[in-house]
């Protein structure tokens, strides 16, 4: 790993001691690594504080740049690996946890069975941290909505239905389903999904104010919550479906759904094992498996 390298993952940890750990150097070898690296720029990169150390203002300044060096770096090593013909790797993938619990293990899982050798990073997060994340070249690539996707190649995978969540005894549990005006109404706790969230588009394109009560960014939290009588909520068939809940599930009119998608900014730049992956993603879903 160079120096670059080594200077973000110190400023990603905000610890010379955490960033060695994490990357099997010595401190003193962490430390040096980013001397020198100031030294070339002739200027303080790191401040240290009593928490850790942070950026300076230079080192704010000069971050995207060092990113930008660390990306060509990689994909040097990308090309290398892909000329002489390996195929293992590590695969870095950017993804929420309705993808990651329901499609990824199975998909590793089978990709595993042909490459035994390769290996899987799974970094969660919302979708617009998830688009960051794959033009930065922090991951390679990332599943996300399709709808808010800019400036990378995506694919679209599959819709996925928003049902009503409710407690149970719910009084419109026995319905078959319920309306987003019928839902605006009861104290929701509401999928924090970040910038964008695919319910609150829903209600403000029928021109509802839904009573917000939490936010919560976990989907098995915010089910509990349901459970609990806390409020009712608007959740991804994909998470329900799986789930041993007590609480009713039911379809909303008019319905709300999210097409997932498969997005990466350059797949040549790519290694190969993260290639071969996207293909085998993109043909599970062409056969519908």
């Amino acid at each position: 790993m160079n120096r670059y390298e080594v200077f973000v993952k110190v400023a990603e940890c905000g610890s010379f001691t955490r960033a060695a750990n994490e990357l099997g150097y010595t401190q003193s070898a962490v430390s040096q690594m980013v001397h020198t690296l100031e030294e070339e720029l002739s200027t303080v990169l790191l401040r240290r504080e009593k928490g850790g150390v942070v950026l300076s203002a230079d080192g704010e300044q000069y971050m995207p740049y060092i990113r930008s060096i660390c990306a060509a770096h990689r994909e040097l090593r990308v090309k290398c690996e892909e000329m002489r013909g390996l195929v293992g790797g590590n695969i870095r993938i950017g993804t929420f946890t309705s993808v990651s619990r329901s499609w990824l293990p199975k998909l590793m899982n089978e990709f595993k069975s042909i490459y035994p050798f390769v290996h899987f990073d799974l970094r969660q997060g919302d979708y617009r941290g998830i688009e960051e994340w794959i033009s930065e070249g922090t991951v390679d690539f990332g599943f996300t909505c399709y709808d808010e996707v800019k400036g990378l190649v995506v694919t679209p995978l599959r819709k996925d239905e928003m049902l009503a969540a409710l407690p149970p005894g719910h009084p419109l549990s026995g319905r078959e389903y319920v309306t987003l005006g019928e839902l605006s109404k009861e104290p929701l706790i509401l999928l924090d999904e970040g910038e964008f969230s695919v319910a609150l588009d829903a209600f403000r394109r029928e021109n509802l104010e839904p009573d917000i009560h939490y936010r919560v960014t976990d989907d098995y939290t915010v089910i509990s919550m349901v459970e609990q009588g806390l409020g009712v909520s608007v959740l991804y068939e994909l998470v329900l479906k799986n789930e041993e809940r007590s609480l009713a599930a039911l379809h909303i009119e008019p319905p709300v759904e999210r097409t997932t998608a498969l997005a990466y900014r350059n797949k040549r730049t790519l290694s190969v094992s993260a290639r071969r992956f996207i293909d085998f993603v993109l043909d599970h879903f062409r056969v519908g498996k």
